[in-house]
């Protein structure tokens, strides 16, 4: 089994006191450091993504936008928290950039499995609109790559940071050959605000995007029998090619920045749900992407945890333990998504 990671900090993209900064990927590199599992991965240096391959999912005008908002210095890219420094763009070509490097060697067999820590992250970045701390859609980019470079002819991306990706599905709404999965936070005024059960796609994508908006304090139980019950099954229809996940961490339940439930044990079940997957259906090429999280040192742990399940470990930490919280039944919607989802 070889794991391949690819490290891209982007240490020249912070902005004081925001939680999407630098610290993250710091504090990332120390726990693999003294965990030694920088050891038994194979590591991956990220290259810039070209201008084409970010053409696949972007706009240009969106792409020469972001260049030239860094090329003056950095400031604000919209009305909410999303922002670029003189560094940016480059920075975000690296991390689209590694993401494509690592589909390279796992469509080529030049490693099984891998996982991208790389900022800034990427899934709510749109075709043609940046947004919630995303430049450019790594993810996204990803998927594409293994299409036009390799071939392949069904990718799907299962997103589970606790926001929507509402970027992913913009740019892959309309298609039947990409899988779009989001399970995320649905409530009055969480951002994005979006990926309701009726979004579904649109044309040819009609059937290709699966919501599975999710109520606060949704817990392990919960998260588990979505992947058992709803998402497992719609994978194994769609007979992926390569798997992407987009992990976000943030849906643990002591993230600062919502009110979902998963413990660490809770995303080390659903992480080897989805290693088992990619394994039955796409000869067990899965490449983890980082979104979200900004619990260091549950980021830090989550991100240990999924390398221990892509290196065939049976090694799980989780120091907090289960959400203090009663777990919210899942029963009635879980009921409602299955027969919109799955008895068509």
């Amino acid at each position: 089994m070889t794991t391949l990671l690819t490290f891209a900090p982007a240490y020249g993209h912070t902005k004081f006191q925001h939680p999407e900064s630098s610290q993250r990927t710091a504090a990332l590199w120390r726990s693999l450091e003294r965990s030694g599992l920088l050891s038994q991965v194979r590591q991956l240096e990220p290259v810039a993504a070209t201008v084409d391959q970010l053409r696949r999912v972007h706009t240009p005008q969106l792409i020469e936008y972001v260049h030239q908002v860094s090329l003056r210095g950095g400031g604000l890219l919209d009305h909410g928290d999303t922002y670029v420094t003189a560094q940016s763009f480059e920075l975000a070509q690296l991390a689209a950039g590694g993401c494509c490097a690592a589909v390279d060697a796992i469509m080529t067999g030049a490693a099984d499995n891998g996982f991208a820590l790389i900022r800034p992250p990427g899934h709510h970045a749109e075709t043609d609109r940046v947004s919630g701390f995303c430049l450019f859609n790594n993810a996204a980019a990803a998927a594409r790559q293994a299409q036009v470079v390799h071939g392949a002819k069904r990718v799907a991306i299962v997103d589970y940071d606790v926001h929507h990706g509402n970027g992913t599905q913009d740019i892959f709404y309309e298609d039947d050959s990409v899988l779009f999965v989001s399970v995320h936070l649905y409530a009055p005024y969480f951002y994005p605000g979006i990926g309701g059960m009726h979004e579904i796609g649109v044309g040819r994508g009609q059937g290709y995007t699966l919501n599975v908006p999710l109520p606060p304090y949704v817990g392990d139980r919960g998260y588990r029998r979505v992947f058992d019950e709803l998402i497992g099954p719609r994978l194994e229809s769609f007979q992926p090619d390569l798997l992407i996940v987009s992990a976000g961490f943030d849906a643990h339940w002591d993230d600062p920045l919502a009110s979902a439930g998963l413990s660490l044990r809770g995303y080390a079940d659903i992480t080897r749900k989805l290693i088992g997957y990619a394994g039955a259906l796409c000869g067990g090429r899965v490449l983890f992407v980082l979104e979200g999280g900004y619990h260091l040192d549950v980021l830090t742990t989550g991100v240990g945890n999924v390398l221990h399940a892509l290196l065939g470990h049976d090694t799980v930490h989780d120091p907090f333990g289960r959400m203090p919280q009663e777990e919210h039944d899942v029963s009635d919607l879980l009921a409602r998504l299955k027969a919109h989802y799955l008895s068509k």
